[in-house]
């Protein structure tokens, strides 16, 4: 048996020793004294001395019996990160004294351990150990940077509100009123979401006009620009498919005009309007739409223009400045 598996076996075996004693120190706490019941009116019968207050635990507060459930649990991430800690200080204690040498942090562990079996270090090391050059660190070239920063937040915010987000017509504008009032911090993670999807789509008209303005699209930086491109169209559609969604009366007519727009363009005009409506009329069917576009099509499609992106930016560099 290898020292790595002995302390994970000491490690585990703490820690449900620590969780045996908790739940064994829940049990005779909760158990009723002796003595008899209490009356149906909830007073101790003649006699008999009250039934001591019980110490509040999550335990209670899953079945009911207590309503406040933050101080308890407050109380339970605390003392538990503390023994975590003290066993993690015991553990590598023990680790030092038995194996004379330094401890080897647990992250290092993991990358050496990955590493022995895919070799991903020869891979990654060329494209994170290249240098940045003084002139590619002024605040225009992080546009792009930034961009993808509020791609990022988009993702987070947007995962974290489709738990309680339910597109249907008739219970759309009740979900967004419920993330709103009664989820904690759902106010602040839609604010977030909205807000960062304009920053998202500033920094874009910024990052193009950044590239267009140095010329940075010319040859052989062409498929850097359509990917840009591809990129900034994905931006649009995110903000115009995520406007729907809250199924309010502005969502309504601010869709009904974007797509009357996009049923002006000559040829495929009709067609446009139609593959966006789901039909002729916006509908219960063109929510569904759009929040598939919005959570899954754009997503991807932003995703394998943003690699191509990355990949050719790598290889080819930051265009020198003029």
């Amino acid at each position: 048996m290898n020292h790595t598996f002995r302390t994970i076996l000491l490690t585990v075996l703490l820690i449900s020793i620590g969780l045996f004693s908790a739940a064994s120190v829940h049990a005779l706490t909760a158990q009723p004294p002796a003595g008899g019941n209490l009356s149906s009116q909830g007073e101790p019968p003649a006699g008999m001395t009250p039934e001591p207050q019980k110490d509040t635990c999550i335990h209670c507060h899953v079945s009911g019996s207590f309503s406040n459930i933050w101080v308890p649990t407050l109380r339970w991430l605390t003392f538990g990160s503390a023994g975590l800690l003290l066993l993690f200080g015991v553990t590598r204690s023990a680790s030092v004294w038995r194996q004379r040498e330094a401890w080897t942090p647990l992250p290092q562990r993991v990358k050496a351990w990955i590493d022995e079996r895919y070799q991903l270090s020869e891979f990654l090391e060329p494209i994170l150990s290249k240098p940045v050059p003084e002139w590619q660190q002024r605040w225009w070239y992080c546009l792009g940077g930034l961009t993808f920063f509020f791609f990022v937040v988009q993702a987070v915010t947007g995962t974290m509100l489709a738990f309680y987000y339910k597109p249907t017509p008739q219970e759309a504008y009740a979900s967004i009123q419920f993330i709103e009032n009664e989820v904690l911090f759902g106010s602040a993670v839609r604010i977030i979401h909205h807000w960062s999807a304009n920053a998202m789509i500033i920094m874009a008209f910024a990052h193009m006009a950044r590239v267009f303005i140095m010329g940075a699209y010319k040859p052989p930086r062409e498929l850097n620009w359509i990917a840009g491109v591809i990129l900034l169209t994905a931006t649009l559609a995110f903000g115009f498919t995520g406007y729907l969604l809250p199924w309010d009366q502005r969502a309504y007519w601010a869709t009904t005009v974007g797509t009357d727009i996009a049923g002006a363009i000559p040829v495929i005009g009709e067609l446009s309007l139609i593959f966006l409506r789901g039909g002729w009329n916006i509908t219960a069917v063109t929510l569904s739409r759009f929040y598939a576009l919005h959570i899954m099509i754009l997503p991807l499609v932003t995703v394998l223009a943003m690699l191509m992106h990355f990949l050719m930016v790598r290889r080819q560099g930051i265009m020198k400045p003029l």
